[in-house]
């Protein structure tokens, strides 16, 4: 037998993390190799001591004990086979697999949504820094619009970049569209204001409703809208719509889809030709915002701003049903980076989640024009006493 050989198996217990740092009681014993026959460590055998040298008697030889045929055991009885128990219906993957999927999904989409919600609010707090003080001034304040009703003025600029080929391009931006929005607390209204209407600005000549803005901004449109309406009507909030940046939030969502109820449109924005044919269509971002800004359609000379304002609410209402869409919710994070940046608003991000929350969800309103009853001085359209104070009343808590 060799020196380094143990006459034994050794079995070593794992070690806790802790055990390594400190010295153990047995390391001396494995350190020392084992004592062999003839060492003067190794162990004497003890003595063999027989019974007679105590005094004891020898033990007894043992009998061996007579042995028993066991009785022969009959062979049972046959029994009746049981019949075969009812097979259950096995549940689709024995049902824990899908519970625990389940369960990722939901962790999935709850950490979805967080992550929407706070680029939400980021984006929405770059934007808010946007709006002066006088429009602010101008603005009548409301609650979240949520639970309790309020009333939005919605301003599509029309701010041509100078160097583009579209006409008044470098000049003052006027309101492109205008809309009236009340929602919250249950109530949902919706109503365009055609932008050539005959309207008392407060400083100026009466003209087209949409100078106000070129002459006094966003806190000048909002007070030649109550004014408009016979004062009786106050606008809490304002939103202006960023042409520039709006097709990216149509992008963002995948698109929208439109249905031309008319034989064709066909405009020209920049030197470039957009046409449509009857039927529906699925638009991108920029193709929505020309379907939107389609001001003379060359196909119908008969079409007036009242068509345009219709399809601008057409855009509103596909927008809406795309919110619903399962894309949507796979997108939302883009939306929800994207849709704050295609406005400027005086809303907080609370109150402008409480907005598109109670626009997206319910029931969608009937789009609704202003009518006007006959034309005006400089082209302009002149919207009846009565029709403005009808809606008034609509607007009014």
């Amino acid at each position: 037998m060799s020196q380094d050989k143990l006459p034994f198996k050794t079995y070593r217990a794992r070690k806790r993390p802790w055990d390594r740092f400190r010295r153990s009681r047995f390391d001396k014993l494995k350190s020392s190799p084992p004592p062999r026959p003839g060492d003067s460590d190794f162990p004497a055998p003890p003595p063999s001591v027989s019974r007679e040298d105590v005094g004891l008697q020898p033990t007894p030889p043992r009998r061996e004990a007579p042995r028993h045929e066991a009785p022969r055991r009959e062979a049972p009885a046959q029994r009746q086979p049981k019949p075969p128990k009812r097979q259950r219906t096995p549940k689709l993957g024995g049902g824990v697999p899908w519970l625990k999927l389940g369960k990722w999904i939901a962790v999935w989409a709850v950490t979805w949504v967080a992550l929407s919600a706070v680029l939400f609010f980021v984006s929405a707090t770059m934007q808010s820094s946007k709006i002066s003080d006088g429009t602010n001034d101008a603005l009548g304040g409301g609650g979240n619009l949520l639970t309790s009703p309020g009333n939005v003025l919605v301003m599509g600029l029309d701010e041509r970049p100078r160097g583009s080929k579209e006409p008044g391009a470098g000049g003052p931006a006027r309101t492109d569209s205008l809309m009236l929005i009340r929602t919250g607390g249950g109530e949902k209204q919706r109503l365009s204001i055609l932008r050539d209407s005959y309207a008392a600005i407060p400083g100026h000549l009466p003209q087209k409703i949409n100078a106000a803005y070129a002459l006094g901004g966003p806190a000048l449109t909002i007070q030649t809208v109550e004014n408009f309406f016979g004062g009786g009507m106050e606008i809490n909030h304002m939103m202006i719509v960023d042409f520039e940046r709006f097709p990216g939030l149509i992008d963002a969502m995948g698109g929208v889809k439109v249905d031309v109820q008319q034989r064709c449109i066909r405009s020209t924005f920049g030197g470039k030709t957009f046409r449509l044919r009857r039927g529906e269509h699925k638009l991108n971002g920029e193709q929505a915002l020309r379907f939107a800004r389609v001001r003379k359609n060359l196909c119908d000379a008969n079409e007036d701003d009242r068509a345009r304002a219709a399809r601008q609410q057409q855009v509103m209402s596909a927008m809406k049903r795309k919110a619903f869409s399962p894309i949507t919710f796979v997108r939302l994070p883009w939306i929800a980076w994207a849709a704050p940046k295609a406005i400027v608003t005086d809303m907080s991000p609370f109150t402008l989640m409480g907005f598109i929350a109670s626009m997206t969800f319910g029931s969608d309103p009937k789009p609704q024009v202003l009518k006007p009853s006959a034309a005006g001085p400089g082209n302009s359209l002149i919207v009846p006493e009565s029709e403005r104070a009808k809606w008034a009343r609509r607007f009014s808590d």
